[in-house]
């Protein structure tokens, strides 16, 4: 699908969790052979120094400090990307329950958020990325080229994080309360609430399976790429 005569895309794909965007982010990027950046992996990775550090959830400066002596990085390889926090693999470990409810609570802090933003953009700013998250079309880069908003019923989403956790082998999994408690805290927090950005595209997955949600996502990238060479 990539084509060397143009400009590499910003992609960013935004919606609530459980909505499917960490894996058709993944396949994607593979299939364009861009970068994918999981911007969720890098608030879960704090959390997780938070927690190691009993760093509490609802100190904005400690956790602001936190951030800026942590080393966060994020590796891509075929399987998705691999998380370092400090040079140390947490791939697992950010992906269990308490992590990331963690993950949730920290992120609601305007200052957390903008240390956040200014090294998602340091990442994606040259383009060739795949850039999921709540609000990477309409703070990190609200000029990408293409966004698309993911989204799909609570109870749906319920189900695909139970298949995901059974498949990692995380204990504990969410439920739709608890999903829904998320949605709340990221649509009504003070800084980069979860909203579609007014140009995305709007996709509903819950009746679509995972390969229909990739070829519609394919089909506005196709359309942009087009664009892009006229």
């Amino acid at each position: 699908m990539t084509d060397p005569t143009f400009r590499k895309l910003i992609i960013a794909i935004d919606g609530p969790a459980g909505a499917g965007k960490s894996t058709i982010a993944s396949r994607l990027a593979h299939k364009l052979g861009y970068a994918n950046l999981e911007s969720g992996a890098m608030y879960r990775a704090l959390a997780l120094k938070a927690i190691e550090w009993d760093v509490a959830f609802d100190d904005e400066p400690a956790l602001v400090q936190l951030a800026h002596d942590s080393r966060i990085h994020l590796e891509p390889t075929i399987a998705g990307n691999r998380v370092l926090l400090d040079r140390r693999d947490v791939t697992q470990r950010v992906r269990e329950s308490d992590v990331t409810e963690g993950a949730s609570r920290v992120s609601i802090h305007p200052k957390v958020r903008e240390w956040m933003v200014a090294r998602q953009q340091e990442m994606g700013g040259s383009g060739g990325i795949v850039m999921e998250g709540r609000d990477i079309g309409t703070v990190v880069f609200p000029h990408a080229d293409v966004k698309i908003f993911l989204d799909a019923d609570p109870v749906v989403r319920e189900q695909r994080r139970r298949q995901q956790e059974r498949a990692s082998g995380a204990a504990a999994p969410v439920n739709a309360a608890e999903l829904r408690e998320r949605d709340r805290r990221d649509r009504t927090r003070v800084a980069s609430p979860l909203q579609p950005a007014a140009d995305a595209v709007l996709l509903d997955s819950t009746s679509l399976s995972e390969d229909q949600v990739l070829e519609r996502i394919e089909g506005v990238v196709r359309q942009r790429m087009t664009q892009n060479r006229t």
